[in-house]
């Protein structure tokens, strides 16, 4: 186990350097995040990240493995490697890689680390969305409608399972997550062969092939609760945030707060949310995501970690959700109370992707150009600049462009300015898209779905 520094001595922290284990807009995030605290950073790259502008204004930085993530970022044991030859007394996930991994996690804290992030054992539970679906039930989070058991593998049972729940069912992977993972069954015929890919496509995305089942909402809007706890049994919910514009299961846009959710209708919602934190001993943040359809909300997972879509949150709470996550780590008091949480004006988030606007394909190569837009309520989340070369490697991600608002329509406004103030040349990206969508009158009155843009792709390809 790692002596502690002096400066962490000094000072009384956990520990004084964070290795960021991650890459890209979230890494340079983080980053800023640690130097505000006063913590010195780590920064690990693969081969394909040396260039990337967060290495340099790191306190120090290692190349931990080839472009492949599989040998570099999702490689415990070189990162563990990197923290010991760094002194840094901390890790940081991030988001994706090995965030939600609750062996790594483990492994972490068994090297005498801190994670920067909720124990393992909470991991696990929420990680095995059967397990997680147990747990909130028990707290009195309402969940999605359907047994919170694996399903059996005797045909007949599945078969009885589907006709109480009533078609059409979802089936999904027990240890899925990111879209993948599910097939929605409409009728009965359809249903055996859906259990036989979806059983097959989780063993080898997930590496077991536990299967469940629940209702498919029609018209459901995809609705998140955030919430913040420390290691004293405190803990709070940040209000709420829709993400139901996403294609392919993957989000697109994101606001806060959700549109026409009465607060009598959200609020124990969030307070069970925050008992379910305190059930499973959870430290940090997290987010709930719910479906949401004709005023009842129901469950479908927690994501045991940082959203990419988390600045909507900040924006309206006044929040800094990373410096909470961080200071969860170092074992601090959390400063909140859920009395002095407060939700002012709108936010939107757009995830600016290298990639075609029109067929969506990944699109790497060098930026030649970049001009990013500025003003009051503009804020800009990226690792980029002019000369950066995209890579193909990895998620298409490369910039997080929110703004903020007194109101909703103000905050449409001014998405749509700061969308056409965003230049990147070299490369394409989705930035026509999201003009397009911001134009999108149904958008702007809130008349959507998660089925929305799909729907609404398929009509300008037709158009």
């Amino acid at each position: 186990m790692p002596e502690p520094s002096e400066h962490s001595l000094a000072t009384g922290r956990r520990f004084d350097t964070v290795l960021i284990a991650n890459r890209g807009e979230i890494a340079a995030r983080i980053q800023r995040a640690c130097r505000e605290l006063g913590l010195k950073t780590v920064a690990i790259c693969s081969e394909a990240d040396r260039q990337a502008p967060y290495i340099n204004t790191a306190d120090s930085f290692l190349c931990i493995g080839p472009s492949i993530a599989g040998k570099s970022y999702l490689n415990p044991d070189a990162i563990l490697l990197a923290a010991r030859l760094t002194g840094a007394g901390a890790i940081h996930p991030g988001y994706g890689f090995l965030s939600e991994n609750a062996a790594f996690a483990d492994a972490v804290e068994k090297a005498g680390l801190i994670f920067i992030g909720p124990p393992a054992s909470s991991i696990a539970i929420m990680g095995d969305k059967i397990a997680a679906k147990r747990a909130m039930m028990a707290a009195g989070v309402p969940c999605v409608p359907g047994p919170d058991t694996a399903l059996p593998d005797d045909p007949a049972s599945v078969e009885r399972i589907a006709f109480e729940i009533g078609y059409p069912v979802i089936v999904k992977a027990a240890g899925g997550g990111g879209g993948r993972g599910m097939r929605v069954v409409a009728k009965a015929e359809q249903l055996h062969e859906a259990i036989a890919l979806t059983r097959e496509e989780a063993r080898k995305a997930f590496g077991s092939p536990s299967l469940y089942m629940e209702k498919f909402l029609q018209h459901p809007r995809h609705i998140e609760i955030q919430v913040i706890c420390d290691d004293h049994g405190n803990a709070v919910w940040l209000g709420h945030r829709d993400c139901s514009m996403q294609r392919r299961h993957q989000k697109v846009v994101e606001e806060a707060p959700a549109l026409g959710i009465a607060p009598e209708i959200i609020q124990p919602v969030g307070m069970a949310c925050v008992e379910a934190c305190r059930q499973i001993g959870y430290r940090g943040v997290g987010t709930f995501e719910f479906l949401y359809e004709v005023g009842a909300f129901y469950f479908i997972e927690m994501n045991t970690r940082l959203q990419v879509e988390h600045p909507v949150t900040e924006m309206t709470s006044g929040v800094d959700i990373v410096r909470a996550q961080i200071k969860a780590a170092e074992g601090q008091v959390l400063e909140l109370t859920q009395d002095g949480v407060t939700c002012d004006g709108h936010s939107f988030e757009c995830r600016i992707n290298a990639e075609d606007p029109d067929t969506f394909l990944p699109s790497a190569g060098v930026i030649t150009r970049l001009a990013l837009p500025e003003g009051p309520g503009i804020r800009v989340d990226t690792h980029i600049d002019a000369g950066y070369k995209v890579s193909p490697y990895y998620d298409s991600l490369i910039a997080k462009l929110i703004v903020h608002a007194p109101t909703r329509a103000q905050a449409m406004a001014r998405m749509c300015e700061a969308l056409a103030g965003t230049e990147i040349e070299g490369i394409a990206t989705n930035i026509p898209f999201l003009r397009a969508l911001f134009e999108d009158h149904a958008f702007a009155r809130g008349e959507t779905d998660i089925h929305y843009l799909e729907q609404w792709l398929k009509l300008r390809r037709v158009a």
